[in-house]
């Protein structure tokens, strides 16, 4: 465990991850809570014309993936600061797809949905990222999550589903589905100019439980010129994990 990690917290060991973080101090903290992953197929070269030419797109069985994952996150904090209450915790909403350079996987995010605008604008000062501001429920009904989001700028944007867990928690098996879709330790963006940047991320690695959902409204891609292959996504749920953020870095040395 390197000397960047808090030695006094042994939840935090990074020997899990394929490489290493980088010799900076983690910049956020937050916990990710009751996420819905739900991946779609997607032809490899329709993939390529929505994914910028300098990230590699990753694969999986000859098919790119496309992630749509409602959450609410808690407990969000710089570094050296308390939560700031109003933007310590607020549900979001990612669709993503998954990215390479140098041997290091992660995720690149077509958009990202939230409900605090001072988070949002925060993200895409700091982190290049394209969030928006969008009307987000969440209630719980027993296992059931009942989630509803409705993007502010276009009202066409919306997605209304219920998700629940179906089995006992696991972490995945090397080489599945599961596995590479999940662990993933970083994130991409790029900066106005266009270079490639990297978000180190650390967390332990997921558990993850199959999930079922009803959707009754998705027009989450379809507005952002994304078309999948199935409307049938493959589904799994999380219910809790702590994160940690570092500084952005360039991604290609």
């Amino acid at each position: 465990m390197g000397e960047h990690i808090d030695s006094k917290i042994t939840r935090w060991d990074d020997s899990h991850r394929q490489w290493p973080l980088p010799h900076l101090p983690w910049t956020m903290k937050q916990t990710w809570n009751d996420l819905l992953f739900a991946h779609y197929p997607i032809k490899l070269e329709v993939l390529r014309r929505l994914v910028p030419d300098v990230l590699a797109i990753d694969s999986f069985n000859d098919m790119g993936w496309i992630g749509v994952v409602p959450f609410h996150m808690t407990g969000i904090r710089l570094r050296g600061l308390p939560p700031l209450p109003g933007t310590n915790r607020f549900p979001e909403l990612n669709v993503r797809t998954y990215v390479t350079i140098d041997g290091k996987p992660g995720i690149y995010f077509f958009s990202l949905d939230a409900t605090n605008l001072l988070a949002i604008k925060t993200a895409k000062i700091f982190y290049h990222l394209p969030y928006l501001y969008a009307d987000i429920v969440v209630k719980h009904n027993g296992p059931t999550v009942e989630y509803e989001s409705r993007r502010l700028s276009d009202d066409n944007s919306k997605l209304l589903c219920s998700y629940w867990p179906i089995s006992e928690p696991f972490h995945a098996a090397k080489g599945t589905f599961d596995e590479w879709m999940s662990e993933r330790y970083c994130l991409y963006t790029l900066n106005k100019r266009g270079v490639p940047l990297r978000c180190d991320i650390l967390h332990q690695p997921w558990m993850l439980q199959h999930a079922e959902a009803e959707i009754s409204h998705n027009t989450i891609l379809s507005n952002q010129g994304i078309q999948v292959e199935s409307a049938q996504p493959i589904l799994h749920f999380s219910k809790k994990i702590e994160v940690r953020m570092w500084p952005l870095v360039h991604a290609i040395d």
